[in-house]
């Protein structure tokens, strides 16, 4: 999930230097959606890593 948080961040970048600013917002909205998910999915998986040991 992370690879793809990666991947439209590079698309977002490249569609900004281009002057595509909507294509550029929409790929860098998805981007930080996918990258605060996957942060969120460390974070569970790693309480439920954490409980199971105790």
């Amino acid at each position: 999930m992370l690879r793809y948080a990666l991947g439209f961040f590079i698309v977002a970048l490249i569609a900004a230097v281009f002057g595509f600013t909507g294509i550029a917002v929409a790929a860098a909205g998805i981007a930080k959606l996918l990258f605060f998910l996957f942060i969120i999915l460390f974070v569970v998986s790693l309480l439920a890593h954490v409980l199971r040991r105790q």
